[in-house]
């Protein structure tokens, strides 16, 4: 069993609960996932098993889809619902036309400074990390495109939007600055992935789907092919491309997918010149 698990991660567990569980439920340790969720947050979990876990580093997952709703008239330390708050105002005057422009305004190419209890790293520590050690956290802004940020429905103070943006955008950074453009506060209390990469919710079961049938998502061509460009190669190909040898340039861009003629994937290659090299080799030959 080698290939993709996409789950659809539930509120309150971490990525490396899901993992944990998974490997229960699957029975193999060789399990891995990419594109970390925050635990309240819900929706696609990309997991590699077995030699899936190969193409974890090698995925392009730079884009990213999302669900949310953002509550005006309240900024927290965390800018989600599970912080503390940290200002409060009345957010009844903020007209609709006010929250389109705000909207607008952070949309696109923009710069923007992630949460101080985020991920990113400062001097090689987490700056959550530091938060909890008590520092003062400075996070430089840094570059991020938001390629869609769009009202779906308001409910008084509450807004649900969606949003596409490439990787390293934090949707609650987005709610935090949406607020304190329109001088009342904001901040994130829903957030469900729909999409990464190439893949999408339609792709996705839960936890509890997997533990009643446990199976991939993708076995391991069918990831492959999803996520890359394919070249077909013939049997003399299949050979040497097992055994890690290069072959002649394919001229097709980034990283693509080696297939045999029977269907296996082989290998990640990369044209470097006039030849393909290995990026990554997946299956043998057939003998």
């Amino acid at each position: 069993m080698s290939g993709l698990v996409i789950v659809d991660k539930p509120s309150g567990m971490t990525s490396h609960d899901v993992v944990s569980r998974l490997r229960r439920i699957l029975r193999t340790r060789k399990v891995g996932h990419a594109g970390t969720l925050d635990p309240m947050a819900t929706g696609v979990l990309v997991c590699g098993v077995e030699r899936g876990t190969k193409l974890l580093g090698h995925l392009a997952l730079d884009t990213k889809a999302y669900t949310a709703t953002i509550r005006l008239g309240a900024s927290t330390t965390t800018d989600d619902a599970e912080g503390d708050t940290l200002t409060e105002a009345d957010p009844s005057g903020v007209t609709d036309e006010a929250v389109a422009v705000g909207m607008a305004a952070l949309t696109g190419a923009i710069e923007q400074v992630p949460s101080s209890v985020s991920a990113v790293k400062i001097d090689g520590k987490r700056a959550y990390a530091r938060v909890r050690a008590g520092e003062d956290v400075v996070i430089p802004p840094r570059p991020v495109t938001v390629s869609a940020f769009d009202l779906v429905e308001r409910r008084g103070a509450e807004l649900d939007v969606v949003v596409e943006c490439s990787s390293g955008t934090y949707v609650r950074a987005l709610a935090r600055d949406l607020g304190a453009a329109l001088g009342v506060g904001g901040h994130l209390t829903a957030l469900r992935r729909t999409r990464v990469g190439p893949f999408g919710l339609a792709h996705a079961r839960t936890l509890e789907q997997l533990a009643e049938d446990p199976a991939l998502s993708l076995d391991l061509a069918g990831a492959v092919a999803t996520a890359f460009v394919r070249r077909d190669v013939d049997e003399s190909g299949a050979t040497d491309v097992s055994h890690g040898k290069r072959l002649p340039a394919a001229g097709l861009p980034g990283t693509y997918g080696v297939f045999a003629p029977d269907g296996r994937v082989l290998a990640l290659m990369a044209d470097a010149g006039a030849v393909a090299k290995p990026v990554v080799v997946l299956a043998p030959a057939a003998s």
